[in-house]
């Protein structure tokens, strides 16, 4: 496949990373220009948020121009790089070409996993051997990364080296355990108290999720969005009434959110 306007047809990459060697130039974008590695921070995350929402939407054309997105912030962070004297996306390239090499002994080496779990088992391994062994399994895991996914990620790294429940039914003991905390702290009057508890509570439900396979961050961003739904609903109710939903008791608003909820398994 070539690239129209390519220089002799040449590969999309290779047009990629011309394009961007453009930008950076003299004559090149004044806003491209004076860009630095921390200044396109926020737009990495923001790029990788709109490539979630296009994966979710089920729209490949949409897919397509956000995975582009995230890859400009990779190319533009690689150039800079470059200028620096650091190094290039080839560079990057070729890192992940190994790394991924090395960690998948079962495919190019002699190594044999037989599922998922000793895939990831054989992962750790071998990371923890690439950094002499003195690392931390919980370290790694980016502090950025918003809390219910931050907790997920921690959890399955120490179940990988099997600190882990072993029914179902445990995790929900400890789920229903950090409510009673929860409880005491509220009694007790200590605010900060409660707040670990509360922090307590959320991490026993997300370490539920994951032993049930379920994506904490989806499962909430899913509730969420019901709880719009069924709130827009209640609002439009109020507005056929001529009212406004800060006129309305909270019975009644009860009363219309039960009727939304029973209107939406109506559709289901």
């Amino acid at each position: 496949m070539t690239q129209d306007g390519g220089e002799g047809g040449s590969r999309g990459i290779d047009r990629l990373v011309s394009v961007v060697a453009r930008l950076r130039s003299e004559g090149g974008c004044p806003w491209d220009r004076e860009q630095t590695i921390r200044s396109l921070k926020p737009y990495l995350i923001e790029e990788a948020y709109e490539l979630i929402d296009a994966i979710d939407s089920d729209d490949v054309d949409r897919h397509a121009d956000e995975l582009g997105d995230v890859l400009l912030q990779v190319m533009l962070q690689s150039r800079i790089r470059e200028e620096e004297g650091h190094f290039t996306f080839d560079d990057v390239a070729g890192r992940l070409a190994e790394k991924l090499v090395r960690r998948h002994p079962h495919v190019f080496g002699d190594a044999v996993a037989n599922d998922a779990g000793e895939v990831l088992r054989h992962w750790e391994a071998i990371k923890a051997e690439e950094k002499d062994g003195g690392r931390s399994v919980v370290e790694g895991v980016p502090r950025h990364l918003p809390a219910l996914h931050k907790a997920q990620r921690v959890q399955a790294r120490v179940a990988r080296v099997g600190f882990d429940w072993e029914r179902a039914a445990d995790v929900l003991d400890k789920v229903e355990e950090e409510i009673g905390e929860v409880r005491q702290s509220l009694r007790s009057g200590e605010s900060g108290a409660t707040r670990e508890e509360i922090g307590d509570l959320l991490f026993a439900l997300v370490n539920l999720c994951r032993f049930l396979s379920i994506n904490a961050e989806e499962a909430l961003q899913e509730s969420v969005e019901k709880f719009k739904r069924r709130f827009q609903e209640v609002e439009r109710r109020v507005r056929e009434q001529g009212r406004s939903v800060s006129g309305c008791s909270l019975d009644e608003l009860e009363a219309h959110w039960q009727a939304a909820k029973e209107r939406e398994k109506g559709r289901g």
